[in-house]
């Protein structure tokens, strides 16, 4: 069946024409889905019954299933396991910040970019995500919370330059207007640094914040780290991002997990410093939020504020990304992964 929450207002518009049915049937039917979150056809109550009965029989409304909900007992940060209409699981986060409530949602089921310290890759690629999927995740948590989301991230499970068009498509359905017109500058995408994809989404000129997982200060480094850095240099990866720069006048943003021992000496924040002083960017320290299935582990304070005030002594505008979820499988991919683990055992 079609998946027509995926669909922008201009093929809605096609589909209810082909239906026979009027057009701006499209713009109420796309209210219904984005704006007001209903996830039943029987539920848009100002569409004829014919016409919802043309819907059931050959859309699907794609809709997400909550399997399990943790929530920090430290900080109020809220964990969610969905289950996907094909029986696959992913997860999301919900953070609440002074300056409104934050969503991190996954692009993909699984990863297959193999970041060392990542529990989201242990597992490999299931498949990306379809933007309805994508989009689901902050329509229930919405629902759930009863609160608006203000800012959205989408650095959860996957690699979100991994599913570039369904991506896009994603973006231009969340930030658009008649759903929930999230403000483009209020949504941050990730990636580990795939850089024809870095290139392409800077073509786009979206006002989105683009977030590079660089997580090392030399190209020997980060390739023990990411073995995306066989493929595409550091140097090459930093040329995207000042062309994207270029082309959005957006700052980049550094994603840098600090591993114990690996790459938090004071070499390692020189050789940073040295690095990235010359773009418009800022620095986001993650002390890194270890999984038992890797030996890497978190710095000590002392180290961390260190390399803080190293960078800070270079001029690089830095912060220590707050832990969020530390007590309930917070990082990326652990509750997932740890849900899977449990069905293998039964």
């Amino acid at each position: 069946m079609t998946d027509i929450k995926s669909m922008t207002l201009e093929e809605l518009q096609a589909e209810m024409e082909r239906l026979g049915e009027k057009k701006f049937r499209a713009g109420q039917l796309y209210t219904w889905m984005h704006g007001k979150l209903a996830d039943r056809f029987d539920n848009m109550t100002d569409l004829s019954r014919g016409l919802r009965e043309k819907l059931r029989e050959q859309y699907e409304l794609v809709r997400l299933e909550l399997v399990r909900v943790q929530t920090s007992a430290l900080d109020g940060t809220s964990k969610f396991l969905f289950r996907l209409p094909d029986g696959n699981v992913i997860e999301s986060v919900l953070m609440r910040y002074s300056h409104g409530v934050s969503v991190c949602i996954s692009s993909q089921v699984g990863c297959r970019m193999g970041c060392r310290f990542c529990a989201s890759t242990l597992d490999g690629l299931e498949r990306g995500l379809k933007p309805s999927e994508m989009l689901d995740q902050i329509y229930q948590i919405q629902k759930w919370a009863g609160e608006r989301v203000h800012n959205v991230v989408v650095m959860g499970t996957g690699e979100p330059l991994d599913n570039y068009d369904a991506l896009i498509r994603f973006l231009k359905l969340l930030t658009g207007e008649g759903g929930l017109h999230i403000s483009q500058r209020n949504v941050t995408v990730s990636t580990c640094g795939i850089v024809p994809n870095m290139r392409r989404l800077a073509d786009e000129k979206l006002q989105i914040t683009l977030a590079l997982s660089l997580h090392a200060s030399s190209q020997e480094k980060r390739r023990t780290l990411m073995p995306v850095a066989n493929k595409y240099g550091l140097e090459e990866v930093l040329d995207a991002c000042r062309y994207y720069f270029e082309r959005t006048g957006r700052r980049i943003t550094f994603e840098y997990s600090l591993v114990g021992g690996v790459n938090d000496s004071d070499e390692d924040a020189r050789e940073l410093a040295a690095l990235v002083g010359d773009l418009n960017c800022h620095v986001n320290l993650i002390p890194v939020n270890p999984i038992k299935e890797r030996d890497y582990v978190q710095s000590d304070r002392t180290a961390i504020l260190n390399f803080k005030n190293k960078l800070e002594k270079s001029k690089i505008n830095v912060t220590i990304r707050r832990e969020m979820g530390r007590d309930i499988d917070g990082a990326c991919g652990q509750l997932r992964k740890s849900y899977m683990d449990t069905e293998k055992e039964r």
